[in-house]
């Protein structure tokens, strides 16, 4: 009894030592090699195997560097999957490399690139307003209106601008917020009112999507290439004329506007949201963690690039040109505007 008490004692007093040893931060390869250390049962010790680098054990050099023990390290860092007996057919991969790579243009390209176009776009037009102000008509306001949007079109037109308005306030807070709002309302404050950001953009997509398509029904023979798009391309729109250029019921900027900014990237968005909320109809997605990463990149890319140019199209509708909203608002627009705006569409309502 008093043999094995003496040998616990020596074993404890080796550990000891050795800790002073790592304490003191003596070098490895000055100290002797330890002896194999005698156990109760007879059978010795294998001395311990110590890194020569006590920092290898934190960074898994140590794992790599010997053959015997499995890539523990390694390993699990790959995209291609392990055996699991668990039907999630993700549960193999445990750490995947796309994440990281996802992480880095979201937070790198999308974030700071999308940042700076949203300002620019911003810039452009307070630039605009305070060199320029508003387009003034060349002539006074006639009196005379002419109907150009019935009810039903414009009910379609303010649920899409709302809808889109909804949409990308809160996505703009899911994907800034944190730096700026999170430090103002705190850590747990700004979690719930994210929560209810997510939400509302979760809810307020299939209407935005519903409303984009009927609108295309309703608009999209009017928005065909036709007669003075030419002109109105090759005099930029006359922003440096100063001269309006005689334009169908659309002119070709709002063309360029109905299909690529609203049927193109709103699709777009729409199409990458469904999967991001996993309710595509009709199609056999699988919702992995590549997919949703891949629709994640899109649909933010898109919504940027979306919001910036309706920037430009809301300015232009509201502040930015005399009489322009007065379509959407009650239907009607004055003869002036109409005459000035739409030469060629005003000409054919004339005859």
């Amino acid at each position: 009894m008093k043999r094995s008490f003496s040998k616990v004692l020596l074993t404890l007093a080796v550990a000891a030592g050795l800790s002073l040893t790592l304490a003191s931060g003596m070098s490895f390869a000055e100290r002797a090699p330890m002896a194999p250390l005698p156990s109760a049962s007879g059978v010795d010790i294998p001395p311990l195997s110590v890194p020569a680098n006590p920092n290898s054990l934190a960074n898994g050099t140590q794992a790599q560097a010997q053959p015997a023990n499995p890539s523990i390290f390694t390993a699990p860092n790959s995209d291609p999957q392990n055996y699991v007996s668990i039907p999630d057919k993700e549960s193999g991969v445990l750490i995947q490399r796309a994440g990281q790579e996802w992480r880095l243009i979201r937070n790198g390209v999308i974030t700071v690139y999308g940042g700076w176009l949203l300002a620019i776009a911003v810039f452009a037009m307070l630039a605009t307003y305070t060199i320029k102000g508003p387009m003034k008509l060349h002539a006074p306001m006639s009196g005379v209106k002419i109907k150009r949007f019935n009810a039903f079109d414009r009910l379609v037109h303010w649920l899409m601008a709302f809808s889109f308005l909804a949409l990308a306030f809160t996505g703009l807070l899911i994907l800034y917020g944190k730096y700026f709002a999170m430090p103002l309302m705190g850590g747990v404050a700004y979690g719930s009112f994210l929560m209810l950001c997510k939400n509302i953009h979760n809810f307020t997509g299939p209407l935005f999507t519903l409303t984009i398509v009927i609108f295309f029904l309703l608009f999209a023979r009017k928005n065909i290439f036709g007669q003075g798009d030419m002109a109105w391309i090759l005099g930029f729109g006359g922003i440096f004329s100063g001269k309006h250029i005689p334009a169908g019921f659309f002119n070709f900027g709002e063309k360029f506007w109905f299909w690529f900014g609203m049927t193109f990237l709103g699709l777009i968005i729409s199409g990458s949201g469904f999967v991001l909320d996993m309710i595509v109809p009709f199609m056999d997605i699988q919702y992995l963690r590549g997919t949703m990463q891949i629709a994640n990149i899109i649909h933010s890319s898109a919504a940027i690039l979306m919001t910036a140019m309706a920037m430009g199209h809301i300015y232009i509708g509201t502040i930015g040109s005399q009489g322009s909203i007065d379509g959407m608002k009650t239907g009607y627009v004055d003869a002036t505007w109409a005459k000035e705006h739409h030469e060629i569409w005003y000409n054919k309502v004339n005859k």
